[in-house]
């Protein structure tokens, strides 16, 4: 996907010691936004694919956030079942049928310049997975977080190829512990889960 530099959008700097509280407040900050809507389902879609080193970011966020204990809270995309370009239209247009009300935080990586590599970009817009590698994606995501693991080039798919693991592993701990430090001071709005949590989830799997 590609980032806009938009006035909606706060970078953080994932190497730095303040990392995790600057990311959990950017978050935050776009919870409390007028322009997200009402909701009572949040969804975090974890966008890429782990056949590819720099593209697993979204995937790796989702295997870690996956035993969330909230019944309101779905995570969709994880090692095991990765949301990517050939199945995006078919999670989406589910997601869409199964919750009347969600908020949906999408999770993907990106590239950008090399002076970026090691931000993360947190949005109150729409992102747009695929766009940095030609592909036509529908837009998702109420919030957005984006991880520019590598800088764009001329050959986008072999720069993602040799993204460094150490960089999206990094990023995705950070992610995620951000994205759970969000949940549990939202906590009042969630409710613990049933016994029942995985009929939804198992009925959005496209296999």
């Amino acid at each position: 996907m590609t980032v806009n530099d938009l006035p909606h959008t706060i970078y953080v700097n994932s190497t730095q010691p303040s990392a995790a509280k600057e990311l959990s407040q950017a978050i935050l900050s776009f919870f409390s936004s007028p322009s997200i809507p009402f909701y009572d389902t949040i969804i975090i879609l974890c966008i890429g694919t782990d056949r590819c080193t720099g593209d697993c970011l979204g995937p790796l966020v989702g295997y870690k956030l996956k035993n969330l204990p909230y019944n309101n809270v779905h995570v969709i995309g994880t090692l095991e079942e990765p949301v990517h370009a050939k199945n995006l239209a078919v999670y989406t247009a589910q997601i869409k049928k199964a919750f009347r009300h969600p908020l949906i935080i999408a999770v993907d990586a990106c590239l950008g310049k090399a002076e970026h590599v090691g931000f993360i970009a947190i949005s109150n817009k729409p992102i747009k997975p695929g766009a940095g590698l030609n592909k036509d994606l529908p837009e998702i995501g109420d919030i957005s977080i984006a991880g520019i693991v590598n800088s764009y080039g001329l050959m986008d798919y072999v720069i993602l190829q040799n993204t460094r693991l150490n960089t999206v592993m990094k990023m995705s701990d950070l992610i995620a512990s951000g994205i759970k430090y969000v949940l549990w001071k939202q906590s009042q709005h969630l409710i613990c889960v049933p016994d029942n949590k995985n009929d939804v989830l198992d009925n959005l799997s496209t296999g």
